[in-house]
């Protein structure tokens, strides 16, 4: 993993959503150096399913070796948040890294997604970034290191990533948004960049979303905790990239990445808004001029299946499927297998009962996955559906 250099050390690190997950492990991370850290987060009292409040974050922080200021922060009141910053200037004298992390989401439909719900991811992930970068920015400006960082992902304006939770792309957007406005506005001044994960991050919140068994799938939030450290290390020219956890970590000499998973070995599941995954670090809008390609593609017939162990797979895993996990999952899973038994497959988890194939799926695939039939029949015989 990516060791301390101690330049943080009295830096002043405000980050939202600090109690638990990503944003709490960029903090530890932070405190290793010594920097002083403001968690500005929701949970002030224990809850069950999700573990961690701003109290038990910030003795964790202190016994790491930085300094902890918890405030109890709910992004959507603008208040809160010139509460805490106010409190962190007069407690540190200032400002030097806003972390935001915060985040709401709901991976429903249009028609299954409630105007509350909507309003929260609104609320939070968007209106909350841009609220509290507002009232750090004057803070960031008298700073040498000045850096704000939003755990948000590239623009990728492909149509898949807005068909099944239009609501959430545009609110996790938007964060995004802002990394490509202030980075301009502020050029010189402060860094603004984003940074989003190459594959599912295991949290508490990963959990309920995807159930038991998807931590297999995941990576340590380790990982993001460890980019964002060699972000912070960057000069203030350093702005308005959209990086992605892994491509910055190779920049940095890394090259096993099994010590971020948490079962090494086991294929993990990309992250959403990454059509494929990217080589370099990038600052580009994706456009979605593949779209066409596909369709052409769909016009040919599909090859005949060959049997196999990935036929088998293929035909245990239709066997168990029903419409309860059709009906929880709402995806088409498309799978590109290199090896023997290869070629395309496909994994549709949106018709009724299911179903499964050799070929393209009919309609457009949610999720591509590219990996050897070796990793496909190791990950589905740990999977029960």
């Amino acid at each position: 993993m990516l060791p301390n250099t101690g330049r943080l050390a009295g830096c002043t690190v405000f980050i939202t959503g600090a109690s638990r997950g990503i944003g709490k492990a960029i903090a530890l991370k932070a405190a290793k150096d010594g920097a002083n850290i403001v968690i500005a987060a929701k949970t002030t009292h224990v809850n069950p399913k999700l573990p961690g409040t701003i109290f038990t974050a910030a003795e964790e922080i202190e016994a790491a070796g930085g300094k902890a200021l918890p405030c109890a922060v709910d992004v959507r009141d603008e208040q809160q948040i010139s509460n805490a910053v106010e409190k962190a200037v007069e407690r540190f004298g200032g400002i030097d890294i806003l972390v935001n992390n915060a985040s709401a989401i709901s991976l429903t439909n249009t028609l299954e997604t409630p105007t509350k719900r909507v309003d929260l991811m609104m609320n939070v992930n968007t209106r909350g970034t841009f609220l509290t970068s507002k009232a750090c920015i004057p803070y960031l400006k008298k700073s040498k290191i000045a850096h704000i960082l939003n755990l948000s992902p590239p623009l990728n304006l492909n149509p898949l990533w807005f068909k099944q939770h239009c609501a959430y792309t545009i609110a996790k957007y938007g964060m995004s948004m802002c990394v490509l406005g202030m980075a301009e506005e502020f050029k010189g001044e402060i860094a603004v960049n984003a940074l989003w994960p190459k594959t599912a991050i295991h949290t508490a919140a990963m959990d309920m979303l995807g159930g038991s068994g998807i931590e297999s799938q995941c990576r340590k939030v380790d990982i993001i905790a460890d980019a964002a450290y060699s972000i912070f290390k960057k000069p203030k020219t350093f702005t308005g990239n959209f990086i992605i956890d892994e491509n910055i970590l190779r920049e940095e000499g890394i090259k096993n990445f099994d010590i971020y998973a948490i079962k090494p070995g086991h294929p993990l599941l990309p992250d959403f808004f990454l059509d494929e995954h990217p080589d370099t670090i990038t600052k580009k809008m994706e456009s979605h001029d593949a779209v066409p390609e596909l369709k052409e593609k769909k016009s040919q017939p599909p090859p005949k299946p060959r049997s196999g162990a990935v036929a088998e797979t293929f035909r245990i895993v239709k066997d168990s499927l029903s419409d309860d996990v059709v009906k929880a999952t709402q995806a088409i899973y498309q799978f590109e297998l290199s090896g023997e038994d290869g070629g395309t497959w496909f994994l549709d988890l949106k018709s009724k009962g299911g179903n499964v194939g050799y070929g393209e799926p009919s309609d457009q695939a949610d999720v591509v996955m590219s990996m050897s039939t070796e990793d496909f029949v190791k990950m589905f015989s740990d999977l029960h559906l």
